[in-house]
Protein backbone atom coordinates (compact mmCIF):
# COMPACT_ATOMS: atom_id res chain seq x y z
CA UNK A 1 0.00 0.00 0.00
CA UNK A 2 1.37 3.04 -0.85
CA UNK A 3 2.26 6.64 1.11
CA UNK A 4 -0.83 8.59 -0.32
CA UNK A 5 -3.34 5.30 0.13
CA UNK A 6 -2.20 4.72 3.48
CA UNK A 7 -2.87 8.65 4.43
CA UNK A 8 -6.61 8.49 2.30
CA UNK A 9 -7.77 5.38 4.23
CA UNK A 10 -6.82 6.71 7.34
CA UNK A 11 -8.72 10.04 7.02
CA UNK A 12 -11.59 7.86 5.65
CA UNK A 13 -11.73 5.81 8.63
CA UNK A 14 -11.82 8.81 10.64
CA UNK A 15 -15.80 9.69 9.39
CA UNK A 16 -18.06 8.28 11.48
CA UNK A 17 -20.78 7.21 8.65
CA UNK A 18 -22.88 4.12 8.33
CA UNK A 19 -21.25 2.67 5.35
CA UNK A 20 -17.80 4.13 5.10
CA UNK A 21 -16.47 1.39 5.82
CA UNK A 22 -17.92 -0.70 2.51
CA UNK A 23 -17.15 2.58 0.76
CA UNK A 24 -13.49 2.02 1.92
CA UNK A 25 -13.30 -2.08 0.61
CA UNK A 26 -15.18 -0.39 -2.68
CA UNK A 27 -12.53 2.27 -3.37
CA UNK A 28 -9.56 -0.69 -3.13
CA UNK A 29 -10.78 -3.61 -4.48
CA UNK A 30 -13.39 -2.42 -7.14
CA UNK A 31 -11.77 1.00 -8.50
CA UNK A 32 -8.71 1.89 -10.08
CA UNK A 33 -9.27 4.78 -7.26
CA UNK A 34 -5.41 4.71 -6.05
CA UNK A 35 -3.33 4.11 -9.44
CA UNK A 36 -5.66 6.60 -11.39
CA UNK A 37 -4.99 9.69 -13.41
CA UNK A 38 -7.03 12.91 -12.16
CA UNK A 39 -7.34 13.64 -15.73
CA UNK A 40 -6.38 13.11 -19.26
CA UNK A 41 -3.73 16.26 -19.46
CA UNK A 42 -4.54 19.31 -17.33
CA UNK A 43 -3.27 18.18 -13.64
CA UNK A 44 -2.67 15.04 -12.05
CA UNK A 45 -2.18 12.90 -15.17
CA UNK A 46 0.10 10.54 -13.80
CA UNK A 47 -0.37 7.64 -12.13
CA UNK A 48 -2.10 7.92 -8.62
CA UNK A 49 -2.68 11.51 -9.74
CA UNK A 50 -6.33 11.15 -8.65
CA UNK A 51 -5.44 9.98 -4.66
CA UNK A 52 -2.77 12.68 -4.79
CA UNK A 53 -5.06 15.18 -6.13
CA UNK A 54 -8.02 14.36 -3.79
CA UNK A 55 -5.71 14.70 -0.62
CA UNK A 56 -3.95 17.88 -2.11
CA UNK A 57 -7.96 19.06 -2.38
CA UNK A 58 -8.30 18.06 1.42
CA UNK A 59 -5.80 20.26 2.85
CA UNK A 60 -6.66 23.16 1.21
CA UNK A 61 -10.17 22.76 1.95
CA UNK A 62 -9.31 22.86 5.71
CA UNK A 63 -6.94 25.79 5.22
CA UNK A 64 -9.66 27.50 3.38
CA UNK A 65 -12.33 26.63 6.19
CA UNK A 66 -10.21 27.51 8.83
CA UNK A 67 -9.39 30.75 7.49
CA UNK A 68 -13.01 31.71 6.95
CA UNK A 69 -15.23 29.53 9.33
CA UNK A 70 -14.72 29.59 13.11
CA UNK A 71 -16.83 26.05 13.12
CA UNK A 72 -17.28 23.24 10.77
CA UNK A 73 -18.15 19.59 10.39
CA UNK A 74 -14.17 18.40 9.64
CA UNK A 75 -16.08 15.11 8.99
CA UNK A 76 -17.71 16.85 5.73
CA UNK A 77 -14.19 18.31 4.94
CA UNK A 78 -12.97 14.74 5.04
CA UNK A 79 -16.11 13.46 2.64
CA UNK A 80 -15.71 16.41 0.48
CA UNK A 81 -11.78 16.66 -0.16
CA UNK A 82 -10.93 12.57 -0.91
CA UNK A 83 -14.37 12.17 -2.46
CA UNK A 84 -15.31 14.69 -4.67
CA UNK A 85 -13.94 13.06 -8.04
CA UNK A 86 -14.88 9.71 -7.27
CA UNK A 87 -16.72 9.80 -10.57
CA UNK A 88 -13.14 9.35 -12.11
CA UNK A 89 -12.76 5.83 -10.48
CA UNK A 90 -12.63 3.12 -13.83
CA UNK A 91 -13.44 6.62 -16.12
CA UNK A 92 -9.70 6.61 -17.68
CA UNK A 93 -7.67 4.19 -19.73
CA UNK A 94 -4.47 4.01 -21.36
CA UNK A 95 -4.16 4.80 -25.24
CA UNK A 96 -1.27 6.30 -27.54
CA UNK A 97 -1.47 9.29 -29.80
CA UNK A 98 1.54 10.85 -31.52
CA UNK A 99 3.54 13.59 -30.29
CA UNK A 100 6.36 15.94 -32.47
CA UNK A 101 9.76 15.60 -30.40
CA UNK A 102 10.47 18.93 -29.82
CA UNK A 103 14.67 17.55 -29.68
CA UNK A 104 14.48 15.64 -33.14
CA UNK A 105 11.21 17.00 -34.85
CA UNK A 106 10.14 13.25 -35.81
CA UNK A 107 6.92 12.13 -34.47
CA UNK A 108 6.95 9.57 -31.58
CA UNK A 109 4.01 7.58 -30.25
CA UNK A 110 3.23 8.25 -26.63
CA UNK A 111 1.32 6.88 -24.05
CA UNK A 112 -1.84 8.95 -22.88
CA UNK A 113 -4.73 8.81 -20.72
CA UNK A 114 -8.05 8.56 -22.11
CA UNK A 115 -11.75 8.79 -21.58
CA UNK A 116 -13.14 5.76 -21.54
CA UNK A 117 -16.70 6.52 -19.30
CA UNK A 118 -18.97 3.83 -18.36
CA UNK A 119 -21.35 5.22 -16.57
CA UNK A 120 -22.21 8.84 -18.28
CA UNK A 121 -23.76 10.82 -15.66
CA UNK A 122 -21.92 14.16 -15.40
CA UNK A 123 -19.05 15.00 -13.07
CA UNK A 124 -20.34 16.31 -9.73
CA UNK A 125 -23.74 14.79 -9.93
CA UNK A 126 -22.03 11.19 -10.25
CA UNK A 127 -19.55 11.32 -7.53
CA UNK A 128 -22.76 11.98 -5.65
CA UNK A 129 -24.65 9.10 -7.22
CA UNK A 130 -21.81 6.92 -6.65
CA UNK A 131 -21.02 7.84 -2.88
CA UNK A 132 -24.95 7.19 -2.01
CA UNK A 133 -24.52 3.99 -2.54
CA UNK A 134 -22.77 3.14 0.21
CA UNK A 135 -22.87 6.16 2.78
CA UNK A 136 -25.93 8.90 3.41
CA UNK A 137 -24.18 12.40 2.32
CA UNK A 138 -25.51 15.60 4.59
CA UNK A 139 -27.66 18.21 1.69
CA UNK A 140 -23.98 20.54 2.23
CA UNK A 141 -22.25 17.29 1.14
CA UNK A 142 -24.55 16.60 -1.63
CA UNK A 143 -24.44 20.54 -2.81
CA UNK A 144 -20.37 20.55 -2.28
CA UNK A 145 -19.71 17.81 -4.22
CA UNK A 146 -22.23 17.91 -6.75
CA UNK A 147 -21.12 22.05 -7.25
CA UNK A 148 -17.36 21.47 -6.94
CA UNK A 149 -16.84 22.47 -10.42
CA UNK A 150 -19.09 25.62 -10.20
CA UNK A 151 -19.01 27.81 -13.64
CA UNK A 152 -16.72 25.12 -15.44
CA UNK A 153 -19.90 22.68 -14.93
CA UNK A 154 -21.41 22.50 -18.30
CA UNK A 155 -25.03 22.66 -16.47
CA UNK A 156 -24.46 26.34 -15.77
CA UNK A 157 -23.95 27.16 -19.48
CA UNK A 158 -27.40 29.41 -19.73
CA UNK A 159 -28.93 31.89 -17.12
CA UNK A 160 -30.98 29.23 -16.18
CA UNK A 161 -27.70 26.83 -14.96
CA UNK A 162 -26.05 30.02 -13.22
CA UNK A 163 -28.84 31.07 -11.09
CA UNK A 164 -29.04 27.37 -10.02
CA UNK A 165 -25.61 27.57 -9.25
CA UNK A 166 -25.48 31.45 -7.79
CA UNK A 167 -28.82 30.07 -5.57
CA UNK A 168 -26.84 27.01 -4.21
CA UNK A 169 -23.37 28.95 -3.76
CA UNK A 170 -25.63 31.63 -1.54
CA UNK A 171 -27.34 29.09 0.43
CA UNK A 172 -24.21 26.27 0.95
CA UNK A 173 -20.53 28.06 1.45
CA UNK A 174 -19.30 24.67 1.41
CA UNK A 175 -19.63 24.50 -2.68
CA UNK A 176 -17.72 27.85 -2.72
CA UNK A 177 -14.78 26.83 -0.08
CA UNK A 178 -14.41 23.19 -1.58
CA UNK A 179 -14.59 24.54 -5.32
CA UNK A 180 -11.81 27.01 -4.16
CA UNK A 181 -9.55 24.15 -2.51
CA UNK A 182 -9.92 22.03 -6.06
CA UNK A 183 -9.05 25.32 -8.46
CA UNK A 184 -5.88 25.69 -5.61
CA UNK A 185 -4.76 22.04 -5.88
CA UNK A 186 -5.32 22.84 -9.46
CA UNK A 187 -3.51 26.00 -10.50
CA UNK A 188 -1.58 26.98 -7.72
CA UNK A 189 -0.43 23.09 -6.72
CA UNK A 190 0.20 21.95 -10.13
CA UNK A 191 -2.00 18.53 -8.29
Amino acid sequence: MSVLQSRFLELLGCVERLGMDHLSAYLVDETDFFTAPASTYHHGSKESGLVEHSLAVYDNLVTIMNAFFEKFDSQSLIICGLLHDVCKTNFYQKGYRNKKNEQTGRWEKVEVYEIHDQLPLGHGEKSVMILQRYIPLSEDEMMAIRWHMAGFDDATRGYGGMQTLSAAMKRYPLITALHMADMATTYFNGV
